[in-house]
């Protein structure tokens, strides 16, 4: 059973996030409804869009696409749970989900790894690229992101508390080595989409190239941005025991900031590639508008 403490003590059902007290809390309400299906109605159809398109599904960036979509569709459908009802994550935790909804940013943070490297290879060493990181490995890779965040979580959920949170402790530091490692590769990526790439003669590949070095870059770049102020709070309130507490995860404006790259990072996928686009427009609304035209000439 994944939820913990999910009845509130007096009247045995579990409470809504806000108590409906002021304008805010209407607000805050209806922002976390709107944020949810806005989230799934981007996500997932770019996972739709992919796994619909052979074209799309054989080339490796595509494949990394799909599994940060996957998680960002999920972190929406999370946030019906997360953002709707009265639920603090963490240490001590309250009507949490034993930190697996929390957990889908961790996937994304390691798939984002994994394609700056993949990027990285494809452009500088394209014949140890093509020799080595075959479509396999790069799937294997993806799968590997699930694993290592789940397994991780799943092991804390079956030790005393106190070695529960040394492993707390042990991931957030090595959020710190990745973290930093990004910011490397975003600079390496983007001095070799600024010069390397511009050196080659004109090419269908050096353009495929230049947009999937321009898509990683800026889905890094935003993810950082909006992802470590929750970060930098979390290290705050377990190194020095000061940060910002909020009543519930529906109210803690830094998980709001990290959530919302489930809706950035489709956007910025869709607006840097054509294919996707089209992809989007062929197998997702151009055939929900065509039934919606059939439907009213009936």
């Amino acid at each position: 059973m994944l939820l913990s403490n999910i009845t509130d003590s007096e009247t045995g059902r579990l409470r809504l996030s806000v108590n409906f007290d002021s304008p805010l809390d209407y607000f805050i309400f209806i922002f976390q409804i709107v944020f949810a299906t806005a989230t799934v109605l981007v996500a997932g159809p770019v996972v739709i869009a992919i796994l619909s398109t052979r074209s799309l599904r054989v080339q490796n960036r595509f494949i990394f696409m799909l599994n940060t979509s996957i998680c960002d569709t999920l972190v929406g459908f999370s946030v019906y749970y997360l953002g709707l009802f009265d639920v603090q994550e963490g240490y001590p935790s309250r009507n949490g989900t034993y930190n697996m909804l929390p957990s889908l940013l961790g996937v994304n943070i390691m798939t984002f790894l994994f394609a700056q490297f993949d990027r990285y290879f494809a452009v500088c060493h394209p014949f140890i690229y093509a020799r080595f990181l075959t479509r396999r490995v790069v799937i294997s890779a993806n799968v590997y992101c699930w694993f290592h965040v789940y397994s991780q979580s799943i092991v804390s959920n079956f030790v005393p508390l106190s070695r529960a949170i040394q492993l707390y402790v042990f991931t957030i530091i090595i959020l710190q080595v990745m973290v930093f490692t990004k910011v490397v590769m975003t600079i390496k990526l983007y001095v070799v989409a600024r010069f390397q790439v511009e050196r080659d003669p004109p090419s269908a590949e050096r353009e495929s190239n230049k947009e999937s070095l321009r898509i990683i870059i800026f889905v890094v770049i935003s993810f950082l941005i909006l992802w470590c102020p929750s970060f930098v709070n979390i290290v705050l309130r377990l190194v020095v025991g000061r940060g910002v507490v909020f009543k519930n995860e529906a109210t803690n404006a830094f998980a709001i900031m990290a959530r919302f790259n489930a809706v950035c990072t489709p956007t910025v996928y869709l607006w840097g590639s054509p294919a996707l686009r089209e992809a989007l427009v062929r197998t997702v609304w151009g055939r929900l508008c065509t039934k919606h035209l059939r439907c009213k000439k009936k």
